[in-house]
């Protein structure tokens, strides 16, 4: 008898543990409704905290983790402690994906910031002299959107062809000898530019907005229709989430294309679609 019952209990024991089990598969589907963002500072952390009451009405919670650098938020995404992130442009994203092997996709385009060529020594680009000291960043997708500047303002010419895909080494004229090869990380450009240092600074519009760059002194930047766009990018696996759908969707909502024109005037450009 003392051994069936022992037997009895044992079994009501195992039934209490698999409820409880249950149970916290429960409480785990129901934390899905929080999503965590990694994003640069400003304006991607800024236009997101915006965001968050409006998701929170949604039932879905929002945590922004901040980033000072262009690497981090793809490998912390391919870690699976993002579920998305929020910084990059298309060309910086394939070539990510082509050099580490990341499965990322896009699923949303969301504003655009026009890189500016800033110079506390010159007025326009013309005026910039023989052998021209350029500063631009280390990452070399952004080559494909400086250089242009220059060739359309008949400084350099580039070989044909190459498009978004330019490199400095593909630069065919350079009459006034520009010289392109000191490069700093993109989150230093506007310190450097602040000290005074080379001819001529290009800075990403967010790091020129972090860095509280007095965007005057900007003396050419892309021009709005060659812009690429800032996106929200997750793992392939999670392309079809629902609350990432919804994320997407309210930061393409009226509310947040207002706010975005209204802080950040022509620095940063929402899409429209």
């Amino acid at each position: 008898m003392k051994k069936k019952l022992s037997l009895l209990l044992t079994a009501l024991l195992l039934v209490v543990l698999a409820a409880c089990g249950n149970g916290e598969k429960g409480a785990s589907k129901e934390e899905s409704n929080k999503l965590v963002v990694g994003a640069s500072a400003v304006p991607h952390a800024q236009i997101l905290e915006k965001a968050k009451p409006i998701l929170a009405d949604e039932g879905i919670e929002l945590e922004v983790k901040v980033f000072q650098d262009y690497i981090l938020p793809n490998k912390t995404l391919e870690a699976g402690e993002l579920d998305a992130n929020y910084f990059q442009t298309p060309g910086y994203l394939a070539l990510e994906m082509e050099e580490k092997g990341y499965d990322f996709v896009s699923v949303g385009e969301i504003h655009k910031e026009p890189i500016g060529i800033y110079s506390k020594k010159y007025k326009s680009l013309e005026e910039l002299p023989e052998g021209a000291e350029i500063i631009i960043s280390t990452s070399d997708s952004d080559q494909g959107r400086i250089l242009p500047i220059f060739e359309k303002a008949g400084l350099i010419k580039l070989k044909e062809g190459v498009g978004e895909n330019a490199r400095v080494e593909d630069i065919v004229e350079n009459p006034k000898n520009l010289d392109f090869s000191t490069r700093i990380e993109a989150k230093l450009l506007a310190t450097s530019f602040e000290n005074g240092e080379g001819d001529a600074v290009v800075i990403n519009a967010n790091y020129a907005l972090e860095g509280d760059v007095n965007l005057e002194e900007g003396i050419a930047f892309e021009g709005s229709d060659v812009v690429p766009a800032n996106l929200i990018v997750v793992r392939k696996e999670d392309e079809n989430n629902e609350n990432i759908k919804k994320l997407v969707e309210v930061l393409k909502s009226k509310e947040i294309q207002d706010f975005i024109k209204s802080e950040y005037k022509d620095s940063v450009i929402p899409v429209t679609e």
